[in-house]
């Protein structure tokens, strides 16, 4: 059984796939058993089909599709209820997360003497090999994330990123949330370390969404998250409410 599932969506990564899976094998020959789980999310090309030729050729890899395209949340959430290992690492699909980052960030979840509070490390991307237009998007949109909902994470739409499964599974899931699992796994009260990591340019093929694409369902998915957290919030302090109320009828 392996210890660490590493999730990879992609759509329309063809020309990436193959590159992407012989970098983790090296970056991860240290690791503990490890599997890889290439998430084809409805793709128009033969991402799905070199995907499992690896298979055929011994990699360790196994291969999710879904039939239409539900998004990079949805290919996540497939494989990593797919998975078999405790912990996952994800990275995205077009080669720009470097898979050398991984055993750094998968550390210290793998750590015997790690806190057991700890569910999450995101990976923050220093050095980003991005157009002009998608960074200075991104650093908006970032900014805003972090001043609404005080995150603490400069970067959460780096790809790279390492959690507890369990912890995963348990979070309210909708489209999008990958993009606020610090903030979601704080509401929940799990600890969220930061790991900078190496950003490159992207392999082959072309990005799946623009930067307005992004704007559009950014800021409804902002205030969204920002009520799951009130609510969380709500309940505990209902919930410490009634436990004081409780302990008062007993020494009465």
């Amino acid at each position: 059984m392996p210890v660490l599932s590493i999730v990879i969506p992609m759509k329309n990564e063809a020309g990436n796939v193959r590159q992407l899976v012989s970098e983790i094998d090296e970056a991860c020959s240290d690791l503990p058993d490890y599997e890889v789980i290439v998430v084809d999310d409805g793709s128009e090309d033969d991402t799905g089909e070199i995907a499992r030729s690896l298979i055929a050729g011994g990699k360790s890899v196994r291969v999710l599709r879904h039939a239409k395209s539900a998004g990079q949340s949805a290919a996540v959430h497939s494989g990593v209820q797919a998975a078999r290992g405790q912990f996952i690492a994800t990275l995205d699909g077009d080669g720009q997360n470097p898979p050398s980052e991984i055993p750094t960030l998968v550390a210290p979840l793998l750590d015997p003497d790690r806190d057991k509070r700890l569910g999450l490390i995101a990976g923050q991307r220093v050095g980003r090999q991005d157009s002009w237009s998608k960074k200075f998007g991104s650093r908006f949109a970032n900014g805003l994330r972090s001043r609404v909902l005080k995150d603490g994470t400069r970067d959460t739409g780096c790809g790279l990123k390492a959690f507890r499964r369990d912890a995963f599974l348990a979070l309210p899931f909708f489209n999008h949330m990958h993009r606020y699992l610090p903030a979601l796994f704080t509401r929940d009260g799990w600890a969220v370390g930061h790991v900078d990591v190496a950003h490159r340019s992207r392999g082959e093929g072309r990005s799946n969404y623009s930067n307005f694409q992004r704007a559009l369902v950014g800021i409804p998915d902002l205030l969204a998250v920002a009520w799951l957290i009130k609510r969380r919030k709500t309940a505990n302090s209902a919930a410490e409410t009634l436990t004081a109320f409780e302990q008062s009828e007993q020494t009465q």
